[in-house]
């Protein structure tokens, strides 16, 4: 949808032969599956570092540089596929439920749409990219189907389209983040305990600078939230304590060799911070929806790579907690480095979710 522009969010569309390229803060995360005779298989994967600000909480302040980024993954990884998915934030997505009677062809829907997205789009409509997907029979009003739409401003695309293009690719999806989330679901679903898939899972991805909580119910996202807040704050309190550069930093806080007094007063405290802002996050969930539990939390994104985090939330909130291992059933390509694969799993899962878009299921 969204005619007015060359690239409109495209929420439910694939495209055979898709690369999943996650925009993060601190790096370019690019994943590409193949489908194969029992599934699919990772067959192109890399990250590539963004210099420092290229990225701030999710705004691209320099496109150039992120398309460079793009372009050096694309011969790292060596994949020859030009297409690509990325993802827009929720928090630059406006999305909302509406009612259409079910008797609309898919065309009809969508000049229905455009007449009447004004009255839910806070924005003049030539400012935005625009898509919608059927969810199903409304429970609300019978002969009517309950419809997504999303808007995000067109900035926000361009922006990602155009670093894209730098690097040498074509943007054929661009999704929402939280339903890259909802799509990856799929992959990490094995790690739960048997039944729980259908309960109310809590994945809660906490990046380099921003902290998402996507809660699913019957696999299906039900509420989403974002905050600054990463793991970044621990690198700059490296930096600061012990007179290092953020590189320096961020390479010590990895490989270890910091002073004793490390782990009690810098690691411990920020480990305490980041079970208060899982707590937090959901305690909005909870006043937010009429329950107040989630069956199980899975932690997602490159801060979980801190030793004990995932036993320190379930010992201090109750709740099952576990780390996303979303390649752990997924067959790999020879030349890529499985291990690092794996120990990338947690911080690949919007990453995975867009490389779904590019197999047939």
């Amino acid at each position: 949808m969204g005619a007015k522009h060359d690239m409109a969010l495209k929420l439910n569309s694939r495209t055979k032969g898709l690369v999943g390229l996650d925009i993060t803060a601190t790096s370019v995360k690019l994943l590409e599956f193949k489908a194969s005779k029992k599934g699919f298989k990772v067959v192109s994967y890399t990250v590539e570092p963004l210099p420092a600000n290229a990225v701030n909480e999710k705004n691209l302040q320099d496109v150039e540089a992120v398309g460079d980024a793009i372009r050096r993954a694309i011969k790292r990884s060596g994949t020859r596929t030009k297409n690509c998915a990325v993802a827009v934030p929720s928090a630059m997505v406006i999305t909302k439920v509406i009612q259409m009677p079910s008797d609309l062809k898919s065309h009809e829907m969508e000049a229905q749409i455009q007449l009447e997205a004004d009255q839910y789009i806070p924005y003049a409509l030539e400012e935005v990219n625009l898509d919608f997907h059927v969810l199903g029979e409304s429970e609300h009003a019978s002969g009517m189907v309950d419809v997504l739409l999303a808007a995000s401003r067109s900035e926000n695309v361009e922006d990602r389209t155009a670093a894209a293009e730098i690097g040498g690719m074509n943007v054929r999806v661009v999704d929402v983040e939280p339903y890259t989330m909802e799509a990856a679901f799929q992959l990490i679903k094995h790690q739960l305990p048997e039944g729980n898939e259908e309960q109310t899972v809590a994945i809660l991805d906490i990046g380099a600078s921003m902290t998402s909580l996507c809660v699913l119910r019957d696999e299906q996202l039900i509420y989403t939230r974002e905050q600054p807040f990463g793991g970044k704050q621990l690198t700059e309190e490296i930096m600061r304590r012990y007179g290092l550069s953020y590189e320096d930093a961020g390479r010590v806080k990895r490989v270890g060799g910091l002073p004793d007094n490390y782990e009690p007063e810098v690691l411990e405290p920020f480990r305490d911070l980041m079970v208060q802002q899982a707590n937090r996050f959901l305690q909005f969930f909870f006043s937010a929806d009429k329950n107040d539990f989630v069956d199980q939390i899975v932690l997602a994104g490159g801060s979980t790579s801190i030793p004990g985090v995932a036993e320190l939330i379930e010992q201090r909130i109750g709740t099952p907690t576990i780390i996303a291992d979303p390649f752990a059933n997924v067959p790999v390509a020879s030349d890529i480095p499985q291990q690092r694969l794996i120990d990338d799993g947690p911080a690949m899962m919007i990453a995975c979710g867009l490389a779904m878009r590019g197999i047939d299921q």
